[in-house]
């Protein structure tokens, strides 16, 4: 049992690159509100546990190892409103996820666009969100560093619009922005 463990093992194809495998990352962060589609002053922990795939387009990619891709991501969104009339958000957003790896593939950028829908404790009157079923849009920018084989840290930007697509007159939205950190884990 042992030897055909061993040939499986070395018959199987070495990995190319790091995004190769599938990832899971767990990121939680703070934001604003900006902007001037409500008055009220929301303030936001976004956390997000997200998983990318394997790569699904190679973009670019030099013979020094750098590498230009896409993979897609796909995220759970749990938010506590800690300044605005709602409690919580939680929901579902997918978009791809466009990296750049550096050649040493120890360290990539990434840039996320994207978006899903929710569901929120909504109680705001008329500058909040107006109704619990809402729809989500993000936009992320960050980097990644591996920090083990398996681990990596996550950090940068983020921006998340938080809207009852309309439904409601008046129509209010949430523009968030601020910044996630976590930790990611390949498999």
């Amino acid at each position: 049992m042992k030897t055909l463990a061993m040939s499986l093992l070395l018959m199987s194809p070495a990995l190319a690159h790091e995004a190769d495998l599938w990832e899971l990352t767990l990121e939680s962060g703070y934001a604003w509100q900006v902007g001037t589609s409500t008055e009220i002053d929301y303030k936001i922990v976004p956390t997000q546990l997200t998983l990318r795939s394997p790569i699904v387009w190679t973009l670019w990619e030099d013979p020094d190892g750098s590498k230009l891709l896409v993979r897609h991501r796909f995220s759970a969104l749990f938010n506590s409103i800690t300044e605005g009339p709602e409690s919580y958000y939680a929901g579902v957003a997918a978009a791809p996820s466009i990296e750049y790896w550096f050649p040493s593939q120890k360290t990539s950028a990434f840039f996320s666009i994207g978006g899903g829908f929710g569901w929120t404790d909504s109680s705001g009157g008329s500058q909040g969100l107006g109704q619990d079923f809402t729809l989500n849009w993000f936009m992320q920018l960050g980097v990644r560093q591996k920090i083990t084989e398996n681990l990596s840290l996550l950090g940068g930007p983020y921006f998340q619009h938080l809207s009852n697509g309309g439904t409601t007159d008046p129509n209010p939205g949430v523009d968030a922005l601020g910044f996630t950190v976590g930790l990611g884990w390949k498999f």
